[in-house]
C-alpha cells in the first residue's frame, strides 16, 4: 500500500494533476462537440466527416515525420537546459519542412474520395489547415514536457480545447458544416500564443545525439504512432467501403464513449513518459510502476466496463438520441475491448516506446492493422457494425498480448 501512496504521491509532484485534468477538459470538450454535431448534422455529412477525420488521425499521428515524439523522448534525456532548447530548435525547422510534405500526400488521398462522395474536398482542405496548426500545438507541448512544466502544458491544451468548443458551438450553430469546419481548422493556431513562452528555440550549444540516430528513432516512433492511430481509423475506412455512411455514423456514435475511457490510462503514461525514459534501465522501477499501474487501472477499468454494460441502452438514448438506437451491443463490445487496452497496449505500448524499442512497437502495431483488417473481412459480412466491434476488439486484444511478451523479454535482459 504503501509503494501505491508513493506512487500517488510522485504523480501530483511531477504535477500530473495538470496533466490529468488538461486531458480531462480534453475529452469532455470533444465528447461534447461530437455530441453536438451528431444531434446538428445528417447521417449522411456525419458519416462524410467521420471518414475524413479518420484520415486526418492517422496523418496526425506521423506529425513532423515523427519529430516531435524524437523531442519527447530525447528531449527527455539531454542533459541540460541548453541541449534541450538546441534539440527543440532543430527539429522544430526539419520537422516544419516534413509536414508541408505530408499536408501535399493528405491532399492526394482526398483523390480517392472525391469521385465516391459528395463536397469532400472542402472538408479535406479544412482538415488539412488543422492538419499543420496541429503540428505547432504539439510541438509546444512537447517543449513544456521535457522541460517538467506540464502546468504551462495543461495552460496551451485547456485554452485550445475550450475555446475550440465555444468557436464550434457559436460556428456550428450559424454556420452548420461549414462553422464546424473552419472551428476546427483554425483552432490549433491558438497555441502560438505560447510560442514566445515556450523554451527559447536559439542556442549556441548543439546536442550531442547523431541525427541519424534521431531520425531513425523519429521515423519508427512516427510510423508506430501512425499505424496505432491507424488502427481507430482504419475501422471507420474501412466501414465506407465495405457499407454505407450511415453505418459509418453508426459505428462512430456506439464507439465515441469506449475510445475516450483510455484517456485515463493515458494521462498517467504521458505524465510519466520522461521519467520512464530515464529509468528505462532500472528494472526495479519498471516493475514496481507496472504492479501500481494495475492497483489503480484494474478496478477502474471493471467498474467501467459494468457500468456501461448494465446502462448501454440508457447511456446510448441518452446521449445520441432515438434515431441510433439499436447500437447498445456494439457499444458493450467496444467498451470491453477498450477497457482491456488500458490494461495491456497502453501500457505496455508506452513502455515499449519509452524505452526506446520502437522497431518492437513498429512490428506489432503493423500486425495489429492486419489483424482488423483481416477480421473485419470475416465479421463485418456477417455481423455489420457489430462485426465492426468485434474485430477491433480482438485486434486490439492480441496486440496487447504481444506488446506485453516483447517488454518482459526486455525486462528480462535487465540485472
Amino acid at each position: 500500500m504503501k509503494s501505491l501512496q508513493q506512487f500517488i504521491k510522485d504523480f501530483f509532484t511531477n504535477e500530473g494533476h495538470h496533466v490529468f485534468l488538461s486531458l480531462l477538459i480534453a475529452k469532455i470538450c470533444g465528447f461534447l462537440g461530437s455530441l453536438f454535431i451528431i444531434h446538428l448534422l445528417s447521417e449522411s455529412d456525419f458519416g462524410r466527416v467521420s471518414i475524413v477525420s479518420s484520415v486526418f488521425f492517422i496523418f496526425l499521428a506521423f506529425s513532423g515525420f515523427g519529430s516531435q515524439q524524437i523531442l519527447l523522448r530525447y528531449g527527455s534525456v539531454a542533459q541540460d537546459l541548453e541541449e534541450k532548447n538546441a534539440l527543440s530548435s532543430y527539429l522544430f525547422r526539419k520537422g516544419f519542412f516534413y509536414q508541408l510534405l505530408l499536408s501535399v500526400l493528405f491532399f492526394i488521398v482526398s483523390v480517392f474520395y472525391i469521385t465516391r462522395y459528395e463536397d469532400i474536398f472542402f472538408i479535406f482542405l479544412l482538415f488539412n489547415i488543422r492538419l499543420i496548426g496541429s503540428y505547432f500545438l504539439i510541438h509546444i507541448q512537447c517543449e513544456f514536457r521535457i522541460s517538467g512544466k506540464n502546468k504551462d502544458f495543461a495552460t496551451v491544451s485547456n485554452a485550445v480545447n475550450i475555446l475550440g468548443l465555444i468557436l464550434l458551438f457559436v460556428l456550428s450553430k450559424y454556420f452548420g458544416l461549414n462553422g464546424y469546419l473552419f472551428a476546427i481548422a483554425f483552432t490549433p493556431f491558438v497555441s502560438l500564443f505560447w510560442l514566445k513562452k515556450s523554451p527559447k528555440s536559439i542556442t549556441l550549444k548543439s546536442f550531442r545525439f547523431k541525427k541519424k540516430e534521431l531520425w531513425n528513432f523519429g521515423i519508427l516512433a512516427g510510423g508506430s504512432a501512425l499505424l496505432s492511430d491507424m488502427l481507430f481509423s482504419a475501422d471507420v475506412l474501412l466501414l465506407s467501403f465495405l457499407m454505407t455512411e450511415t453505418a459509418v455514423a453508426n459505428y462512430k456514435v456506439a464507439i465515441l464513449i469506449p475510445s475516450n475511457i483510455t484517456f485515463l490510462a493515458a494521462t498517467f503514461m504521458q505524465t510519466d513518459y520522461s521519467l520512464l525514459a530515464k529509468n528505462s534501465k532500472n528494472k526495479s522501477f519498471l516493475k514496481n510502476y507496472i504492479l501500481n499501474f494495475y492497483k489503480i487501472f484494474v478496478p477502474v477499468s471493471a467498474v467501467i466496463f459494468l457500468v456501461g454494460f448494465i446502462f448501454k441502452t440508457k447511456i446510448i438514448s441518452f446521449f445520441f438520441s432515438e434515431k441510433y438506437s439499436g447500437n447498445e451491443m456494439v457499444f458493450a463490445v467496444l467498451l470491453a475491448g477498450f477497457s482491456l487496452n488500458m490494461l495491456l497496449r497502453n501500457l505496455y505500448g508506452t513502455l515499449i516506446s519509452a524505452v526506446g524499442l520502437m522497431k518492437f512497437n513498429t512490428f506489432i502495431s503493423l500486425l495489429n492493422i492486419i489483424f482488423l483488417v483481416i477480421f473485419a473481412f470475416i465479421f463485418v459480412n456477417k455481423l455489420g457494425i457489430l462485426g465492426m466491434a468485434v474485430s477491433l476488439s480482438l485486434s486490439m486484444f492480441l496486440s496487447g498480448i504481444l506488446f506485453l511478451i516483447s517488454f518482459h523479454l526486455y525486462w528480462k535482459t535487465l540485472k
